[in-house]
């Protein structure tokens, strides 16, 4: 492991997953390697449920990690693999909190609703990866990272900015790049020290996206079952 990404989602995670893959820091895990690696699913939620986890064994063959669910543990990949390096993705507050509701929020709630506990309760029943990766995701970052509360815009705000924070005062300085996507390439090859690419920094998962992705996961998980 040699790049931890301590960002929260819809901070332009998969943009830096791009990004980090194109610079040789590949392949790097984001909640994307969950949906599309599916054995992952219980993996991850054993380690929410507070079973004992390897964390080498959790991320065998990545060179990297951003995004949810390895970003709520941020604390303790930085202290688990200490040469790695640590790159916090930030954004306009407000920006992020819009992004938020116009994706994981929305899907959130519409999977609240009466069709998405029926689809859930039948995934329960089949065993199937849907009832699975929806409780992952619930004690990942609705319990772990927003502490119940990603119905109070304040207290989403708040722990956003207190999670900056946060990493900031944990992680020294030179072991820490603050970055904005929309900063380019610059700041992260120099941070990595490496060559500028001669391609636009990757622009990916736009709102738009996330909802077509999501539609199409919800379905394939509601049917398949993974060990």
């Amino acid at each position: 492991m040699r790049v931890i990404g301590a960002g929260f989602g819809r901070t332009g995670t998969l943009s830096l997953k791009t990004a980090l893959e194109r610079l040789g820091y590949g392949p790097c895990h984001h909640m994307k390697e969950v949906i599309e690696r599916p054995e992952q699913i219980r993996r991850w939620l054993a380690l929410a449920e507070g079973r004992p986890v390897s964390w080498d064994e959790l991320l065998r063959g990545y060179d990297s990690c951003v995004d949810w669910p390895s970003a709520a543990y941020w604390r303790e990949l930085a202290g688990h693999f200490p040469e790695a390096k640590v790159v916090l993705t930030v954004r306009d507050p407000q920006r992020w909190l819009a992004s938020m509701n116009a994706t994981v929020l929305g899907r959130r709630g519409r999977g609240r609703g009466w069709g998405g506990r029926a689809m859930r309760g039948l995934s329960s029943v089949l065993g199937t990866d849907l009832a699975a990766f929806a409780r992952m995701t619930t004690l990942t970052v609705e319990e772990r990272v927003f502490h119940g509360r990603c119905e109070d815009p304040a207290s989403l705000l708040r722990t956003f900015q207190e999670h900056i924070d946060e990493v900031v005062a944990a992680i020294p300085p030179g072991r820490l790049l603050r970055f904005e996507v929309g900063q380019g390439w610059e700041p992260l090859c120099g941070f990595l020290g490496v060559a500028v690419p001669d391609e636009p920094f990757p622009r990916v998962n736009d709102s738009a996206a996330f909802g077509r992705n999501a539609r199409a996961n919800v379905g394939a998980m509601l049917l398949r079952r993974s060990g």
